[in-house]
Order: structure tokens, then C-alpha cells, then sequence
């Protein structure tokens, strides 16, 4: 099978399409650059279809290098047959591989090995054979110094059995298809851990059973964090009984002398070697699955996130709200420099409002301040309720901005090295009003783990996290496009084709040189060589630039045909950017050539029409109930406003504008089945709830989106 053979099996489009994306990876090509620039090589695939070709292209490679590795170690033992090499060669499955390849695995030395060293294999053959007569006679032929009666001559021949029928392809996948779908997970307390108070969030499953197809991943993500938390035991359990007698019905062809010893390897085979080796493989698959889930719940959530809607380039006034330590103040120009900073003491126990009140009022003054960005964290409803009394000279609108992550940015290198002279309290507050000006190159910043969207993100695969992550932050990084004169180095790095090493050099050039005026001047940065610019140029925006292309996502590629346009039209480019009327007069049927199609004809026709345009929404100000400051202040019918702030597979949070969000359960999003959280919520989502249960102690709120109960 070739690559394009198996990747076609998974991915829904054509030979021809998948035949070119392979090639544009094979050329260094990043995804977000096929996907935006070489849509007539690929047939207008989006990333998800590419980065899936990619996906199932290394899985190929994967595989192909473990056939060559088993293939190599078995011919080395001298035991590779043609018709074993024609099966190995012939699998295209991780699982099989590993199958046939059992027998000739190198392993500890095994009570089979010992027996084989006691020369008891051929009696282990008769026995198979199930036509031997008088098996007892023919044991004693095998008693010698090392095996003293005919029972230990059974007992090892038993044991080369049970090895063999461990081995047994067929076994195997007979059993694993029963364990996939007839097993269930079961879970025990560990009695000494039971009145542990850490204990007693996993109360449900200190006696827990389900089927093991069927338990959703966060349920099977929690119960593996209480079992790796000591408090729980876990196992998979079978009808034992059946998968033995359908063991009994393939080896046991009609009853002999064999009957019983083979019997009796069969229940030894799968008590010590089948069942523990499958139920922890099924165990592993549904682990793996589950962390793929919350993953993509993770991975669609932060893409959300990093999308929020932005304030844009306004002078930020940006609080972090405290009580005996003050909120912490900054005030930010239109390009998230901080330019004055300052701690107020309003609340308790200092309650120095009237001197509070005063500073922020002559700092939105002296700034020319247009927002106010208070922090979601300890007292935030308080500071909100605060600002809102004060008389300002001029109308400026008050934002509550969440603060995950602001902490993890403060005490991080990036935040060191960005305020070398300013404490944490200063670079907390500054991430708090630059996230609000433009989330998503504040949010870069920060480890998407410390965010605090997404479900058991410490307990899924890292490496898989990190992976997809990375691969959600470059995708919304390169759909919105950065400005390249005002891009930090950590929003850089994740532009197509640039990393961390060029964006660091981008950063130093700019020290140095000054603001960008073109994006040629690329190709002045040290190690920026010519496949770096094609992949990263047209993501980077230059405002007032020489050439008005610059400010666009249209590839400098592309510029000659965008001329081209403009002088078939009598006018300059300058003239036809924004110009709806002069764009729809184009007749793309005069500019497809063998390099360039429709599909970026298209492209290139909408982006001069809305030159640079940010596929986000403008930030809204949103009012929390101004009766509602902690959890005391709900009561049970209560319809309040809120903020969608995470999104799991079992339902949506919401933020109340007080320190505990409420749980909108999957069932309480609508009336009627709801299959995805997605298909209702998104992140940030301005939404009105009925609380349906409070529980003060242990600071839990029950809430619904059915808002007649």
C-alpha cells in the first residue's frame, strides 16, 4: 500500500489533492501558507483537512519504519518465513504488527523458556496434536535430573501451551474485540484513603461500574486522576467464563487424553497472560481516546479564546482589584506601553475610596484613557461597582477582562524581560488591560495549560496536548495576520514559517533599524532566508507602508497581478484597495494561468476589497447583575446574566461576575437532546441563567439555559 493509498482511506477528497499537499510538505511548506496560498494545488482544503493528510502521512511513515524493524529482527533470529514476511509487509496496522511479531519479541526469560530448556516441547506438540495415546506413558519419557515426575513433565508442557496460545493471532483479536466491547470498568476505595478530605471530590467512584465503550472522557479522566491519586482501584473486568470457552471451542477440536491439559492451559493463558495484557491495552486505547476528547474540547476552546473579540488600538486603563494589598493600576497607550502605574486602596480594610476615586479620575484625564479593563479575580464586582460611581469628564466604557494566566505571565521570563524595573503586581495588571486591547497577543504569551478553559488538561497526553495546542495557536496567529511593527517576539514565533529563533531576530532588526516600511526588509533579518519569507511575509501587516499591498493578506507573490488589474482598469492600486465598484467590473477569467486559479483569485479579490481585515468581533461591554457580588446574593429560580468562560463535554461554565462560576449541565443548555456543548455555547457567549441549586459550602452552583423551570 502506498502513502497516498492509505492516507486516502481516512481523508475525504481526492488522489490529486492529497498527492500535492503531500508534495508541498515535502518542500517545507507550513500549513497555514498551503492553506491560505496554494488553495488551487489542494482543491481549497482547509487546515483541519491538511493538517489531517499530515496527520495520517507520518502514521505511514510510522508504520512502515516499525515493518522493516520487525521484518530485520525476525530474519536476524533466522526465523522469517515467506509467508510470514508477506503478512508483516501486507499489515498496515499497528496492533497486527505487534501480533505477529509477539513470538519473536525479545522478552524476560519465561516459564515456557524454562520448560523449552527442559526439553518438554515436543511433548507440548503431542498434546496440541490432541491424536497422542497414553499421554501418561509419554510424559515419562521426559522425566530426567531436572523433571522428577510426569506431572511436572505436564505442568511445563502446559506452559510452552499457554505461551503459544498467548501468541495465537486469532485469540488475540477474538478476545480484544470482546474486552473493546463487552468490558466494564469497575472501581473500589482504597479504605485508608476514604475519609481523606482530597478523597471526597471523587466520592462518586469509590464504588463506580460502567461499560467501558460507553464512559465519557471526562468521566474516565477523573475516575485515572483518583487512581493515580491513591484513592481508588481500577479494573477492567469480562465475562471470564465466555472468552475461556470460546478459547476452549477454536483449540479443543474433540475430546482426548489432550482434552484436559489443554483445558487447563487455556484458563492459565488467559488468567496470566491474555487478560492482564488486553484489559490494560483496552484500558490504554480508552485512555487514549479520552485524552484525544478533552484535547479537542482544550484545543476548541483555546481557539475561541485567542479569538475573543479585541477593544483594538484605545488607551487602556487597567485594573487588578484587591482588598489589604489595593488594586494595582496601570495606564497603557494605544500599543499596550505602559506608561504610568499606581495602587489604589478603596476596599476594606483601608476603604479610601474618595483619594481612589481622585487618582483614577486624573489619570484617564492626563492619559486620555477611552476604557477600563478590572480584572475578574478577588473583588472585581466591588472595584466594577467603584469605577461606575465616578463622574468622568467623557464617556469611557468598563470592561471586566478574565485573569487566567495573568500571574503565570507575570512571574514568566517573557514578562521579565518585557517589565525588567516593575514587580508582579505591576505585569499582572498589564496583562489584564493589553488582553482586553488584543487577546490574542496577550494570550500567546502564556502556557494554554494556565489559561483555564478545557477539561483535565494536567491529566491528558502532554506531548499530544502541546502538540495540538501549538497547532491551534499558529492557526489563529496566521487567520488573523500581526502587525509587524509592534508584534511581540512571542507572537511572532508562532507566524507560518518565522519560529522562535527569527522572531527574536525580527525584534532585534527593529531595535536597531526602526519600524518596518516594507516588507522586502524581511530579508535583512539575520538567518531570514528566501523559504521563511514566502511562508511568513503575507501574514504580516505593515500599516502606512510604502506599497498599500503590505497592510494586506495578499502575497507579494501576487502584487504583479494585482498591478496587472489595476492597469487593465485604468487606475492605481492605491485606488483599486476598498474600491467595491472598480473590483466588480474584474473578470477573473482573464487572470488564471497554469500557477494561479480561482480559488486565489477569489481570495485576492475579497482582500482588496476589505484590506486587512480582522475576522473578529468587536468587543462588547457587558453588565453582570448589579445586585449579585458573591454566592450569598443567589437564590434558587434566580435569572441573572452571564459570560460563557469554559466549555466542556458535560456542559459550559459561566462566569456570574462573582469568585464561583456556575455549571449549565449538557442536559439544562435547551430543551431537548443535545449531542455537543459547541452546537449551543461558545466561549465568552453573553448568555441569561436560572440558577437551579446553590451549595455554599462547598461552592457549587447549579445552573440553566431553560429558563422556565
Amino acid at each position: 500500500m502506498t502513502a497516498l493509498e492509505f492516507i486516502q482511506q481516512a481523508v475525504d477528497t481526492t488522489p490529486k489533492n492529497i498527492q500535492n499537499t503531500l508534495s508541498l510538505l515535502g518542500e517545507d511548506c507550513t500549513i497555514p501558507f498551503i492553506a491560505r496560498y496554494r488553495k488551487d494545488q489542494t482543491g481549497n482544503l482547509d487546515e483541519v483537512y491538511i493538517e489531517k493528510i499530515a496527520k495520517y502521512h507520518e502514521l505511514y511513515l510510522q508504520i512502515v519504519k516499525r515493518k522493516e524493524s520487525i521484518l530485520s529482527t525476525i530474519e536476524a533470529q533466522g526465523a522469517l518465513t515467506e509467508e510470514l514476511s508477506k503478512k508483516i509487509k501486507a499489515s498496515f496496522d499497528l496492533i497486527d504488527l505487534e501480533d505477529l511479531y509477539l513470538p519473536y519479541k525479545k522478552k524476560r526469560k519465561t516459564r515456557a523458556d524454562v520448560a523449552r530448556e527442559q526439553g518438554l516441547e515436543p511433548l507440548a506438540k503431542q498434546i496440541m496434536a490432541q491424536n497422542a495415546n497414553d499421554l501418561a506413558v509419554v510424559a515419562t519419557r521426559f522425566i530426567n535430573g531436572k523433571i522428577t515426575t510426569s506431572e511436572e513433565a505436564f505442568q511445563g508442557a502446559r506452559d510452552i501451551i499457554a505461551e503459544w496460545i498467548n501468541e495465537n493471532m486469532y485469540i488475540r483479536k477474538s478476545l480484544r474485540r470482546q474486552f473493546q466491547t463487552k468490558s466494564t470498568l469497575d472501581t473500589k476505595v482504597i479504605k485508608s484513603q476514604k475519609d481523606e478530605e482530597k478523597a471526597q471530590k471523587f466520592e462518586q467512584y469509590f464504588e463506580w461500574s460502567e461499560p467501558l465503550y460507553k464512559i465519557p472522557s471526562h468521566r474516565l479522566l477523573a475516575i485515572c486522576r483518583a487512581v493515580n491519586e491513591g484513592f481508588i482501584k481500577l479494573n477492567v473486568q469480562v465475562d471470564k467464563e465466555e472468552l475461556i470457552s470460546m478459547m476452549e471451542h477454536h483449540l479443543i477440536k474433540h475430546n482426548t487424553e489432550s482434552t484436559e491439559h489443554l483445558k487447563k492451559a487455556v484458563a492459565d493463558s488467559y488468567k496470566r497472560l491474555l487478560e492482564p495484557a488486553l484489559s490494560n491495552e483496552v484500558l490504554q486505547e480508552a485512555k487514549l481516546k479520552a485524552d484525544l476528547n478533552s484535547i479537542g474540547v482544550f484545543a476548541d476552546n483555546l481557539s475561541q479564546l485567542l479569538l475573543a473579540p479585541p477593544l483594538g488600538e484605545k488607551r487602556i486603563l487597567a485594573i487588578d482589584p484587591g482588598y489589604k494589598s489595593g488594586c494595582k493600576v496601570v495606564c497603557l497607550d494605544e500599543n499596550g506601553n505602559l506608561l504610568y502605574n499606581e495602587t489604589i486602596f478603596p476596599h476594606p480594610p483601608q476603604k479610601d475610596a474618595a483619594m481612589g476615586m481622585k487618582k483614577i479620575r486624573s489619570m484617564v484625564n492626563s492619559y486620555k484613557i477611552e476604557a477600563i479593563s478590572i480584572g475578574n479575580g478577588t473583588a472585581s464586582r466591588e472595584t466594577e461597582f467603584f469605577i461606575k460611581k465616578i463622574a468622568f469628564d467623557k464617556p469611557v466604557q468598563v470592561f471586566i477582562v478574565s485573569e487566567a494566566g495573568a500571574s503565570v505571565y507575570s512571574a514568566s521570563k517573557i514578562a521579565r524581560e518585557e517589565f525588567s524595573n516593575y514587580d508582579v503586581t505591576v505585569r499582572g495588571a498589564v496583562s489584564i488591560g493589553r488582553r482586553l486591547s488584543d487577546p490574542l497577543a496577550e494570550l500567546v504569551k502564556i502556557d494554554p495549560k494556565s489559561i483555564g478553559v478545557g477539561q483535565y488538561q494536567h491529566d491528558v497526553d502532554q506531548t499530544l496536548l502541546k502538540t495540538e495546542l501549538d497547532t491551534v495557536v499558529m492557526r489563529c496567529v496566521n487567520s488573523v495576520g500581526i502587525n509587524l511593527n509592534t508584534a511581540s517576539k512571542s507572537l511572532l514565533s508562532y507566524v507560518s514559517g518565522i519560529g522562535e529563533k527569527l522572531a527574536e531576530n525580527i525584534v532585534s532588526y527593529r531595535a536597531e533599524n526602526g519600524a518596518f516600511t516594507d516588507r522586502k526588509q524581511l530579508k535583512k533579518v539575520p538567518r531570514f532566508g528566501e523559504k521563511a519569507y514566502q511562508q511568513a511575509v503575507a501574514f504580516v501587516r505593515i500599516q502606512q507602508a510604502k506599497n498599500p499591498l503590505d497592510n494586506s493578506a495578499v502575497h507579494p507573490e501576487s502584487y504583479k497581478l494585482v498591478e496587472r488589474m489595476a492597469k487593465d482598469l485604468g487606475i492605481s492600486v492605491q485606488e483599486l484597495i476598498s474600491n467595491k465598484t472598480a473590483i466588480q467590473k474584474i473578470n477573473l477569467d482573464n487572470y488564471i494561468t497554469d500557477t494561479i486559479g480561482k480559488f486565489s483569485l477569489e481570495d485576492i479579490l475579497k482582500e482588496l476589497e476589505k484590506p486587512g481585515l480582522d475576522p473578529r468581533k468587536a468587543a462588547k461591554v457587558f453588565e453582570f447583575d448589579p445586585t449579585v457580588f458573591s454566592i450569598n446574593d443567589l437564590s434558587v429560580g434566580k435569572i441573572v446574566p452571564g459570560i460563557v468562560n469554559n466549555i466542556t463535554n458535560f456542559g459550559c461554565f459561566v462566569d456570574l461576575g462573582i469568585k464561583e462560576s456556575g455549571l449549565v449541565h449538557i442536559s439544562q443548555l435547551k430543551a431537548g437532546f443535545v449531542s455537543d456543548v459547541n452546537e449551543v455555547v461558545k466561549l465568552h457567549q453573553h448568555v441569561e441563567v436560572r440558577v437551579v441549586e446553590i451549595d455554599v459550602l462547598k461552592k457549587r452552583i447549579q445552573l440553566s439555559m431553560i429558563l422556565e423551570g
